[in-house]
């Protein structure tokens, strides 16, 4: 534990959503919902108008739409825009220390220690964050940030999470039980619902009910690595550096077995499991790969590998798990397996395909995403296809906008940008050759929408 409060954790609020409502000011003030779009969608961010209807991330969309009013907004994913704004947040982060801890797209660590001539008192670290507030919020276009601030990376994160969202808390060294102990259990890392069940079964509520539990009593709970850990966060005993940004070679989950399976149905599963949970930390670290990994380890203890690699990268959990199902039938289970893994290399930043690829199209829904990726549309698009709800457009005589929806051999555009009024809305036909996909808008520059109201 250090003595002052000297690490600072930022989360932008409801990013995706925020740089939609930034760049689309129709959208200002009104529920946004980002992420998959057909029917078996997942909702990556909701702003905080869409929340207050209770949509929530990784709700299925099916279900936020039910949830949300109509004219609801529902987007695909811009991730280009949000790497964009992202990288510019960073570099604002990168003035204060060297040491930046990125943990995903939206969220970092930084170390303030390591920077030069920052005022390590509350007040000091206070007025510090005001300023990077400010300066974010300038930089992007109005995007805002929670900031918190503690003597360790367990107290920062949970500072930036109590006055959300345009939070400002710094936690004062000494006063970390003050602030933790009320608090529900679900709020220390690692506590899942599963976690949860268990504990609220021996009446552990919050994080001080866990503080009176003897480091035993955990171990037994919930296993010697998981308990022991439990144990000291429930006291504030964190002292996990900030580590600076390393580029990754791989991405990976693995499963050890309590028994060697042989159910080629129960081990499908896994990899689907395991899939998703690959695909997802892809997507947070914005990362896409090449090849797909199979690790088995049979009833022996030998461990074999199994690779396939794409001619295009891919974060997509369906390609994942479709790849290693099928090395998963080449190698073969014959006398049971202990453990399995799924995994991703020859990572790079997120190049092409859709974010929020969903499932095949529900025939019900108004706006669907088009995934353009060639190995999951084995026939070429329609020319409705091309457009999904959302995405960044240029017509030639219109000026830029963005797709509100499409269906019926039309898609329909809202021509404006981030520094315009709300714009035009106007229905095209789909293969109009006048009508063009478009780089991400620059929000610091302004361009004039040269669309007129349809008659």
């Amino acid at each position: 534990m250090r003595r002052e409060a000297s690490i600072l954790h930022l989360d932008l609020d409801a990013f995706f959503a925020a740089v939609e409502q930034r760049d689309k000011p129709s959208l200002r003030g009104r529920p946004v919902v980002v992420g998959g779009t057909g029917g078996r969608g997942v909702v990556a961010t909701a702003s905080y108008e869409a929340r207050a209807y209770g949509a929530r991330s990784a709700m299925s969309t099916a279900e936020a739409r039910r949830r949300c009013p109509s004219g609801t907004a529902f987007l695909g994913g811009r991730f280009a825009a949000y790497r964009r704004t992202s990288d510019v947040v960073m570099e604002l982060l990168r003035e204060l220390s060297p040491l930046v801890e990125p943990v995903s797209i939206d969220e970092a660590y930084v170390d303030l220690a390591a920077g030069e001539g920052h005022d390590l008192s509350v007040d000091g670290v206070t007025a510090l964050a005001r300023g990077l507030k400010q300066r974010i919020a300038a930089a992007t276009g109005g995007v805002t940030g929670s900031v918190g601030i503690g003597s360790s990376k367990l107290m920062a994160k949970i500072a930036s999470d109590l006055d959300k969202p345009d939070g400002l808390v710094v936690v004062p060294p000494g006063r970390e039980l003050e602030v933790l102990h009320p608090l529900p259990v679900t709020r220390l890392g690692g506590v899942g619902p599963a976690t949860a069940e268990r504990l609220h079964q021996v009446g552990v509520k919050t994080v001080g009910d866990l503080a009176s539990k003897s480091l035993p009593d955990l171990v037994a709970l919930a296993g010697r690595a998981h308990g022991t850990g439990l144990h000291a966060l429930a006291r504030a005993e964190d002292d996990r550096p900030v580590v600076a940004e390393r580029e990754a070679k791989s991405i990976s989950q693995e499963e050890t077995f309590a028994r060697d399976l042989t159910d080629r149905g129960v081990l499908g599963r896994y990899v689907d499991s395991m899939a998703a949970r690959v695909g997802r930390r892809l997507r947070a670290a914005a990362y896409s790969g090449r090849t797909v990994t199979l690790k088995l380890r049979r009833y022996d203890f030998t461990t074999l590998t199994r690779s396939q690699t794409l001619p295009q990268p891919t974060d997509d959990p369906r390609v994942i798990a479709s790849i290693a199902h099928r090395l998963l039938a080449e190698a073969g289970t014959q006398g049971g397996l202990r453990l399995l893994g799924v995994g991703v290399s020859g990572l790079s930043l997120y190049a092409q395909g859709d974010l929020f690829a969903d499932g095949e199209p529900d025939p019900d829904d108004d706006v669907v995403t088009a995934d353009d990726r060639p190995e999951e549309v084995p026939e070429p698009l329609t020319a409705e296809a091309r457009w999904w709800p959302g995405q960044d457009v240029r017509h030639d005589d219109l000026g830029a906008g963005w797709v509100w929806g499409r269906g019926l051999g039309r898609v329909t555009v809202r021509f404006e940008g981030p520094l315009t009024p709300p714009g035009p809305v106007r229905t095209l036909a789909s293969d109009d050759p006048a009508l063009h996909p478009a780089e991400p808008p620059d929000w610091r520059v302004s361009e004039p929408v040269r669309a007129t109201p349809a008659p």
